[in-house]
């Protein structure tokens, strides 16, 4: 017996050894820049999610072909594509994009970029939506299997109600709301949609949709009222898409690249992926020059640290803010972007990182660039006064505060349960699930809500040097798209990290011509460092976050007064 444990656990201590040096193996491999072939061609595939904070990583290829790209990566690939004689065409193969317009449309002028070089740059879709045909647009060629359907057929929204469902359950949702368009509360209090709703959500349609013609049209040459007419017939099977003039060819992945190797000069040219070229430096290329700081706000913003819940998908004020002065007192940082994808959180986490965001502003050259999403408590962390930089999908303003809570007294009474209150002080039982709110309480609560709604406004209109009589009729919780927010001076310039980079560059005194290396924050971290992390969440954390991602859980779990955009908008 003593043999055979003495032998188990030397048979243990062997197997941790070799996995140490697995693992240690493939981080020496995972740094080793890949040779780059005179005559290749980069695969650019475009799948899932399109992240702004760099994921964690696992330096196994398994993994590692499975990580998400982040925009910054995207970014780094086109412009050292752009300067490598060896990159002799690009490859494009959307699938599956899990990004919003604005990343879409920062997708489409990083190909528009690359098309200017001269080399040739070329889609393939599989099983497409409008998502990846809009990116795919901005290629020289569009190509597609034989056997395929194109999904395009128009935009849609669609909002749920859930208050039939809840009235069944003796849920009662009790929202209170400074800003009418601030109307996030309405999915669980009204079964249709307000005025309000059903306006905003038309003029994003209208707005959107034009887009997409007039992108369409451009790509295929067609006047908008034949892209409308198109667009009334879809969605397409692959034959009906290319006698229509929507793709160029109907081919399979392997004759695509022969068709590659033909309009690249005839040479036989060796595939590259774009997960391999990353790790190509940027100085190889002679592309790496002053250090500008690009800072990912990306989540729903909380309040402190949210233990359980990590910090991929929240803007965590106490974290963040040390993040912004640990990237003020660098030196070696020239210039700030901060690059803001979130729908706003807690009206006080906001604040204290507004905060913050000032101050970093004295400290160093700072430019907002806007993804897909800054708005509510969002556009708040960006009234710095310094430049905004928004695409013209982003969805932005809502300028509007809101309080929720949930009385369950209904519900417990069906399920037999009971509770007994016993209070000091008139407001005690404020956010309590068993009481609803008196007149007394909607008072208080509208008497703080106008108080932080004004103190938003005033915010606004200090950063953009405007009265608040201006910035007011504006706000009302409405959320604008890029484009609008611009007409209305909301925003500075449209555009997307090129035009942002080139605002930093000037306001930090850099030559336009010259060259930056990009420095992402939060940086990217590691499986070993993950798992020392003391905050970890568990494994239903994980499956619940990832349920309430689309509900801002992050921000109602907390409670309390919201700088949150009215509702999650996804246009299909």
């Amino acid at each position: 017996m003593a043999k055979f444990l003495v032998g188990l656990v030397a048979g243990l201590i062997l197997a941790l050894l070799i996995g140490v040096v697995v693992v240690f193996a493939a981080l020496r491999l995972a740094e080793r820049p890949p040779e780059v072939a005179d005559n290749s061609v980069l695969v650019l595939r475009l799948d899932g999610e399109l992240l702004e904070k760099a994921p964690m990583t696992i330096p196994l290829p398994f993994f590692e072909a499975r990580r998400p790209l982040t925009v910054a990566d995207v970014w780094d690939l086109v412009r050292k594509a752009e300067a490598d004689a060896r990159i002799r065409a690009v490859v494009v193969m959307p699938a599956g994009l899990a990004a919003g317009w604005g990343k879409l449309e920062e997708l489409r002028a990083l190909l528009a970029r690359l098309r200017k070089t001269g080399k040739p740059v070329v889609a393939f879709l599989r099983e497409p939506s409008t998502r990846e045909y809009y990116v795919a647009a901005a290629a020289g060629r569009i190509y597609m299997p034989p056997e395929d359907l194109l999904d395009m057929k128009g935009l849609r929204a669609e909002v749920l109600f859930l208050r039939r469902t809840l009235d069944k359950l003796g849920v009662q949702v009790e929202i209170e709301h400074a800003g009418k368009y601030k109307d996030f509360g309405d999915r669980f209090t009204r079964t249709s949609m307000s005025p309000e709703t059903r306006e905003v959500l038309n003029s994003i349609l209208d707005d959107l949709y034009r887009r997409l013609v007039a992108a369409v049209g451009e790509a295929r040459r067609k006047s908008p009222d034949a892209v409308r007419a198109l667009l009334d017939e879809g969605p397409f099977l692959a034959r009906q898409a290319l006698e229509r003039g929507l793709v160029d060819g109907l081919l399979y992945e392997d004759q695509v690249f022969a068709e590659v190797e033909r309009l690249a000069g005839g040479k036989a040219l060796r595939k590259l992926a774009a997960r391999d070229y990353l790790r190509v430096p940027a100085s190889s290329l002679r592309l790496s020059g002053p250090r500008i700081a690009l800072v990912a706000a990306e989540g729903t913003i909380v309040s402190g640290r949210v233990p359980g819940f990590g910090d991929e998908d929240v803007i965590q004020s106490g974290p963040f803010s040390q993040l912004l002065r640990r990237v003020g007192e660098d030196p070696n940082i020239r210039a700030v972007i901060v690059r803001i994808d979130s729908p706003g959180g807690s009206a006080f986490a906001s604040d204290e990182i507004w905060r913050q965001m000032n101050a970093l502003s004295k400290k160093k050259p700072l430019v907002i660039s806007m993804s897909d999403t800054a708005a509510s408590g969002g556009y708040y962390i960006a009234m710095t006064g310094d430049p905004i930089v928004a695409y013209p999908g982003t969805f932005t303003g809502s300028i509007g505060v809101i309080y929720g809570k949930v009385n369950l007294r209904g519900l417990y009474d069906k399920l037999g349960m009971n509770k007994e209150l016993l209070t000091r002080g008139r407001f005690a039982d404020l956010d309590s699930d068993y009481t609803p709110l008196d007149a007394a309480a909607r008072r208080k609560l509208r008497e703080g809500l106008e108080a932080t709604y004004r103190a938003f406004v005033e915010r606004v209109a200090q950063a953009r040097r405007r009265r608040f009589e201006e910035v007011e009729p504006l706000a009302q919780g409405r959320v604008w798209l890029g484009s609008q927010a611009k007409e209305r001076g909301l925003v500075d310039e449209l555009g997307g990290l090129d035009r942002a980079i080139e605002l930093a560059k000037k306001k930090a005194g850099i030559r336009p011509e010259e060259p930056v290396s990009l420095v992402l924050y939060p940086p990217k971290r590691t499986l070993v460092e993950r798992l020392l992390q003391p905050e970890r969440e568990t494994a239903f954390e994980a499956r619940l976050k990832v349920l309430l991602r689309q509900a801002r859980a992050a921000a109602w779990i907390e409670g309390g007064t919201l700088r949150l955009m009215p509702f999650a908008i996804e246009v299909r």
